[in-house]
């Protein structure tokens, strides 16, 4: 058992990460509940929703089952959430478990943040994208316009990360969490990244994952612990975002998981950021890595103005002015406004240069 600390505005809480944790999450408990509520969704709730409520056999449990998919991260889904919490009778002093991958973690985290003004709730991240999405607070619904448009900062009062839930998942979820480890390397350290150049996700063990994940988490609660509110330096956690959900919005929440579209978004960072800087970024590497590992790069298809007006609904944006994250080098994050005419062309750039290369 490994044990991270963070320390948000309003609290302290840890990270856990080990195996087993499911079956012994109330020994981890910092305070006491009239109740419990556990939100998941129907693939997790088949594999670990048994577990983790046999272990709360002792408290009043409650839980809803959610289809899986970032189509459940909407409004609609938030609303009946905010009515089964009412019928629940839940109350200040209720719990609310996130069991499941980022969608679960970001819906759940925000009816928690407004259910009540909020209550307090816990992340148990059953992915490895949810290693990222689940430390830090930031919880949020998706709008049509936008991804992650409709949300809160709202520190949960712990992360249990069960290693044993990442057994089951498939090719394409490994694929999209490693797409954020990606960035988190991109940005902080590049004996990691290169780390992550030399795996092969179809022969990944057990421990090369934890050791990835673990250095995620560290990159990941080192910069939310210096800029909880994103006001500097957080946001170059959005390295390769600024297209990726854009692409996400797109093509219809659910066509390409996150890390897939973040991965597109990477090259483009990569891309625009040897431009900008006049310099050799680690563009062709990647690109063969991401090859090498089956993720899917044609999806930066049809109309560039559209795209570019999806980009510049993200809400990290100033003035309607675009602001990119880009690199000056691996570890050497800049945040760099940007014209719609530069956009446009790096866009129509870059897709010659996906073709080509």
């Amino acid at each position: 058992m490994e044990e991270l600390n963070v320390q948000a505005s309003s609290h302290a809480y840890s990270i856990l990460i080990g195996e087993g944790i499911r079956n012994q999450i109330t020994d981890y408990f910092t305070n006491s509940y009239s109740s419990i509520w556990i939100i998941t969704d129907e693939n997790v709730a088949k594999l670990y929703l048994g577990d983790v409520l046999e272990t709360l056999s002792d408290f009043h449990v409650h839980h809803t089952i959610l289809p899986a998919g970032e189509q459940t991260k909407s409004i609609d889904y938030y609303n009946q959430l905010m009515t089964e919490a009412i019928a629940y009778g839940l109350d200040r002093y209720s719990l609310l478990i996130a069991l499941g991958g980022g969608v679960i973690g970001d819906l759940a985290g925000f009816v928690a943040a407004t259910y009540m003004r909020g209550i307090d709730y816990i992340q148990m991240p059953t992915t490895i994208l949810a290693h990222d999405s689940s430390v830090g607070g930031k919880v949020a619904i998706n709008h049509p316009l936008g991804k992650n448009l409709i949300g809160s900062f709202y520190a949960p009062q712990g992360v249990f990360y069960d290693m044993e839930t990442l057994i089951t998942l498939n090719d394409r979820e490994i694929r999209s969490g490693y797409a954020e480890l990606v960035k988190e390397a991109l940005i902080s350290d590049e004996a990691i990244f290169r780390s992550i150049l030399t795996t092969k996700l179809q022969n990944l063990s057990t421990s090369i994952m934890q050791e990835h994940i673990r250095s995620g988490i560290q990159i990941k609660a080192q910069v939310v612990e210096q800029d909880e509110k994103e006001n500097a330096m957080r946001k170059y956690l959005n390295l390769g975002h600024t297209l990726g959900h854009a692409l996400e919005a797109h093509l219809g929440y659910g066509s390409i998981t996150h890390g897939e579209a973040v991965a597109i978004g990477l090259l483009f960072a990569l891309h625009v950021s040897e431009s900008v800087f006049d310099t050799t970024l680690p563009f062709l590497q990647l690109k063969q890595w991401l090859e090498t590992n089956h993720y899917p790069l044609h999806f930066l298809t049809g109309d560039q103005q559209t795209i570019l007006a999806k980009m510049k609904n993200d809400k990290k944006n100033k003035q309607h002015h675009i602001q990119m994250v880009l690199l000056e080098q691996v570890g050497k994050p800049f945040i760099k406004q940007m014209t719609d005419e530069d956009m446009l062309s790096y866009l129509s750039s870059f897709t010659r240069k996906l073709v080509n290369n």
